[in-house]
């Protein structure tokens, strides 16, 4: 048997961490059985579905760099087959026409409320004598006729036998009065046609499930295994949400996190191998089984989220990192030709960023010119005891030639300096540092200089110079 596995999102808004979890179990699920993976957009919510939240999946999807073998299949260009496949549950008598009214719905359940009872339909519509008594034409829903005895069961992959008895399920709605099928019953001709052999989904299915096995049953169809992964919560122990910050995939994109990083924390967020941390794609796709999925819920940590990002800035090859900081040094809007390339940025700020976002913030000083120095740095390292350090090591960096541009050089006659003035690497690092970067923290002094450029170094050691003279004229 081939493996066959679906990632069916609603389109009403934007891929969540949640979903992109499911998504990731189902895929790894797939590709350690060699099988195929199916994208199916689950748009019967024709008034909340978007092509905005269409794209923005796809974008999550392809962004995370999680292929699918088949689709995307799109349930409303299905509805034809839907609707062909309720007609001949009707005339098998495995479904029926309910002419109830909203009133008296609304009663009924007024009725079971009171009564301490599940609000349920009763079943009203189901009898022959109530069907002789109406005509088709009239405005009516199409419910499916649930079995009225005995029990579904079944082996969730990941939780174990669970057992619903099916007086507890009432006669699903599987056509509404305007004629669209519902999304219990697209879901099942779906699985049914797409020959999905593997649901993967969330816990809040799960009373989903005994319902389509039902109809699956009554259509003479294979049934799916099914395994339903638990929740994701907040740092504070509460169902993940906006106010946790981000949780669409898309805005990691945005705060700098690259796909590997949270792709390696969602496949830890309820799945383990020994005492692993980081994996690569490959190692997910070799170890992935469901056996190891928790059944427990899992909080979302940010903290190790930035530690494994940390990790992947550093130990992916620097190419392919650059590849995704263009992104974040054009939301800066860098011109790149007027500094470094990304390749020099990430192995100089790789250390001290945990995000690209964050890179892309740190290293401006790099591609753009600075208007004034921070005041607190320019205080305590722009004096006039600074100033000669700062001429020495001018005369000796202008000395450089162009073609002997690099960091040992740069390291070298400051080096020099401090030992032809007798003093302290510090009392030269920093007013250089400072001068040239503008703030006082920055990766090593040779390196950012290095960084910044010749010409570009020059005027701003001359610009602390001047800053130096004008404060000397002041305490004068």
């Amino acid at each position: 048997m081939k493996i066959k596995t679906r990632f069916a999102p609603s389109p009403t808004g934007y891929l969540h961490v949640g979903g992109a979890r499911t998504a990731l179990y189902s895929w790894l699920y797939t590709r350690h059985a060699k099988g195929a993976f199916v994208l199916r957009i689950e748009d019967t919510d024709l008034e909340r579905s978007t092509p905005e939240a269409i794209e923005a999946i796809m974008e999550g999807m392809n962004w995370l760099k999680l292929s699918w073998d088949e689709g995307p299949y799109y349930q409303t260009k299905r509805f034809d087959r839907y609707n062909q496949v309720i007609d001949e549950m009707l005339a098998k008598g495995t479904a029926y026409r309910c002419y109830c009214s909203k009133e008296r719905l609304e009663k009924l359940r007024e009725e079971q409320m009171a009564k301490g009872e599940k609000a349920r339909y009763d079943g009203h519509c189901r009898c022959d004598e109530v069907q002789k008594q109406h005509s088709h034409t009239k405005p009516h829903v199409v419910r499916f006729a649930n079995p009225v005895d005995g029990v579904v069961v079944f082996n969730d992959l990941i939780r174990g036998p669970i057992e619903i008895a099916n007086k507890e399920l009432d006669d699903l709605i599987i056509r509404r009065t305007d004629g669209s099928p519902t999304y219990n019953f697209c879901v099942v001709v779906d699985d049914w046609d797409m020959e999905i052999t593997h649901v993967i989904r969330g816990e809040d299915h799960i009373n989903n499930t005994p319902r389509q096995i039902n109809i699956l049953k009554a259509l003479g169809a294979p049934l799916p295994e099914y395994g339903h992964v638990s929740m994701i919560l907040g740092d504070d122990g509460q169902k993940l949400s906006k106010r946790h910050g981000a949780v669409s995939v898309m805005q990691y994109r945005d705060d700098g996190y690259l796909p590997e990083a949270l792709l390696n924390y969602l496949v830890r967020l309820g799945w383990s191998h020994g005492d692993q941390e980081i994996f690569s794609v490959p190692e997910m796709i070799d170890f992935f089984s469901l056996d190891a999925v928790s059944k427990s819920a899992s909080a979302f940590n940010t903290e190790k989220l930035l530690w494994l990002n940390h990790h992947y800035i550093n130990h992916l090859d620097a190419d392919y990192v650059a590849q995704h900081l263009v992104w974040h040094m054009n939301q800066q809007g860098y011109d790149l030709s007027q500094g470094p390339d990304l390749i020099t940025i990430i192995k100089l700020f790789g250390e001290r960023c945990k995000t690209l976002k964050e890179m892309a913030q740190s290293c401006a000083y790099c591609y753009q010119d600075f208007s004034d120095f921070d005041a607190d740095a320019a205080k305590k390292h722009l004096r006039p005891v600074a100033k000669e350090p700062l001429e020495n090591i001018r005369a000796k960096i202008e000395a450089i030639a162009d073609f002997d541009w690099e960091v040992q050089k740069i390291h070298q006659v400051i080096e020099a300096t401090a030992t032809e003035l007798e003093i302290g690497m510090g009392k030269i690092g920093m007013p250089l540092r400072v001068a040239v970067t503008g703030i006082g923290q920055s990766p090593s002094v040779d390196a950012t200089v290095f960084a910044v450029g010749k010409k570009r170094t020059l005027a701003r050691i001359d610009k602390a110079l001047a800053y130096i003279n004008q404060r000397e004229q002041t305490l004068a």
